[in-house]
């Protein structure tokens, strides 16, 4: 079966050396253009083109993906399926071309979880299970007939990154897993189950607004959205008017008269913030313009106005 990779970050990598790695024929990989990054303005090849120069893969890096030299090259490579994880949005005539048209892997349980952020969504709600789907594209985003399904624990104090690393080797794992099944002739793609749309959970893309925490709301809930933005975007609250990230916290159930965002610190080792029905001790912070560090690091040179 000849496949075309397309996707971009370190997400994307374990699936394509998974396919490598099973003997599987990627016969080209698409991924996005090189861009400036850095001081000097370097180009910056991405995670997936890297690795596919490392092993003498193709690589195609469209600007736009209805560019007729792009999709004469693509044409070129004469696919049998096209495998996409963490990558852009593909018009029906790139997802349509190949025979056995295109598989995405997708960071949930499907239908549950539809967006560009599901990782940082399942944590910030609290979810104990998550897992990856693999699917056909079609039109709709996120939408398409389920081909396999893997779920994945997620323990109280897992964070959306520790949870990206579970999900990146599981999609890895049953992207692998379906291509086999495929060839075999031993998978009948599923439609997802649309009879209760009111009770889908969504993951929409989260801007900074979204990552401001409001210390009205409960211990659990707090606790929940740090852990599920870090390390990216990361959370964060004001302190002396400054914008200070929280990377890592604890959390601490109790009645307290409290108003909700006090802060209390010794001086030396702890600072913890009252939300409605306790504390959130911070753990692992970043004052504005500063690195990141440990709060016993941040007391030792931050004086308070």
């Amino acid at each position: 079966m000849r496949i075309i990779f397309m996707g971009t970050p370190d997400f994307a990598v374990a699936s394509l050396k998974a396919l490598l790695n099973s003997g599987k024929n990627v016969v080209a990989v698409v991924t996005s253009p090189d861009k400036p990054a850095g001081r000097g303005q370097k180009l910056h090849q991405s995670a997936v083109k890297q690795f596919a120069t490392e092993h003498h893969i193709p690589v195609l890096q469209p600007e736009k993906l209805r560019a007729p030299d792009f999709l004469a090259a693509l044409q070129s490579y004469k696919a049998d399926l096209q495998v996409v994880v963490a990558f852009r949005m593909l018009p029906e005539l790139v997802w349509n071309m190949p025979r056995l048209g295109t598989i995405n892997v997708h960071a949930s349980l499907l239908p549950q979880y539809r967006g560009a952020a599901p990782i940082n969504h399942a944590i910030i709600n609290g979810e104990r299970e998550s897992g990856v789907t693999t699917f056909l594209l079609q039109q709709e985003i996120d939408t398409g007939n389920i081909l396999l399904s893997e779920k994945v624990k997620i323990e109280d104090t897992d964070t959306a990154g520790i949870l990206h690393d579970k999900l990146m080797h599981a999609g890895a794992q049953t992207l692998v897993k379906t291509i086999e099944e495929m060839e075999k002739g031993n998978i009948t793609p599923v439609p997802q189950d649309q009879t209760d749309t009111s009770a889908l959970k969504h993951a929409p893309k989260i801007f900074k607004e979204d990552c401001l925490i409001d210390w009205n709301n409960p211990t659990e809930q707090v606790y929940n959205k740090i852990r599920g933005l870090s390390p990216y975007p990361a959370a964060y609250t004001l302190l002396d008017g400054k914008v200070l990230k929280i990377y890592e916290a604890t959390k601490e159930h109790h009645s307290s008269q409290n108003t909700p965002g006090t802060f209390f610190t010794d001086g030396k080792t702890f600072l913890k913030f009252n939300t409605t029905d306790g504390y959130i001790n911070l753990i692992s912070i970043q004052i504005e313009g500063k690195k990141r560090m440990s709060t016993e690091e941040f007391l030792r040179g931050y004086r308070f106005e």
